[in-house]
């Protein structure tokens, strides 16, 4: 059950943050779920500025599972080399549309169960897909979601999914993915992972990190 102390400053700071960033979405370019899961597997220790670049090439290449799958694994890594840590990548693209090919006849699944027994794919990921290509809510918890909750106060946790489930519990389903989006704008905006700009800082009044 949730903290009611906390729930509100979830909400509060929620409120404060659509505000600064007015109609929250992923920043990574896509037209389908297919594009939208490249695009978060090459996000990995990537920006997304960089991997948009990329991919703005790559998806005119390779459009759909069946062109990954059969892909070049040489080819991919060429097309995909920019955004680093290229030959994990390539080899987890590859074997994810392999398995897309095979168990769900080519389209991306829409479940948390089936996009998490995908190569490559774990909750992070599998949250960005349901919750911008299904509109289906979710918590993504990245580096920036995960030091701005605890910055917050919203967590006491360091575990990824415990950090997802403690948010979950604060908020309304409809707020979940929007919310994601919104700690990620500030975490690089402003509560930045060495020196946090608390003057500039919306929330930093109700932030138990505002005054340190």
């Amino acid at each position: 059950m949730a903290n009611t102390r906390l729930a509100g400053r979830a909400m509060e700071i929620f409120d404060r943050l659509v505000k600064e960033y007015p109609l929250p979405k992923t920043a990574l370019h896509y037209h389908d779920p297919l594009e939208l899961l490249i695009a978060t597997i090459l996000s990995a220790q990537c920006t997304d500025v960089r991997v948009n670049q990329v991919t703005k090439g790559l998806f005119q290449q390779y459009r759909s599972a069946e062109d990954y799958a059969q892909a070049d694994l040489n080819e991919l890594e060429d097309a995909i080399r920019p955004t680093g840590f290229f030959h994990n990548k390539a080899k987890a693209i590859k074997m994810c549309c392999q398995e897309i090919l095979e168990r769900h006849a080519g389209k991306v699944p829409n479940t948390m169960e089936d996009l998490t027994q995908l190569s490559g794919v774990g909750r992070k990921t599998a949250n960005v897909i349901l919750g911008n290509a299904f509109d289906i809510p979710g918590v993504v918890v990245d580096t920036h979601v995960k030091r701005l909750a605890q910055r917050m106060g919203l967590t006491q946790n360091q575990d990824p999914v415990k950090i997802e489930f403690d948010l979950m519990d604060l908020l309304p389903k409809e707020r979940w993915t929007p919310f994601s989006h919104l700690l990620i704008f500030h975490g690089r905006k402003v509560c930045n992972a060495r020196k946090p700009l608390h003057d500039s800082c919306c929330v930093a009044d109700i932030c138990p990190s505002g005054n340190l």
